[in-house]
């Protein structure tokens, strides 16, 4: 039988914290940001959680995360 292995995508981008949630970084800020306004860009910095109906995707792409 093959070992399961994480996608190397997935395991750059994602981060699980203790309580069993998931860290991911915002999109929508690395270039063409001339034209985005100042508060827009400053609600994108910093990282949020992966949301709840996605989690089942990142638990299949992360399979020893204990998800």
């Amino acid at each position: 039988m093959p070992k399961m292995k994480t996608k190397s995508g997935a395991k750059k981008r994602f981060r699980v914290r203790p309580g069993g949630t998931v860290k991911r970084g915002q999109a929508f800020k690395r270039h063409i940001l001339t034209k985005k306004t100042t508060t827009r860009k400053r609600h994108l910095r910093g990282a949020t959680n992966v949301h709840e109906t996605d989690m089942g995707h990142i638990a299949s792409m992360l399979p020893f995360a204990g998800l």
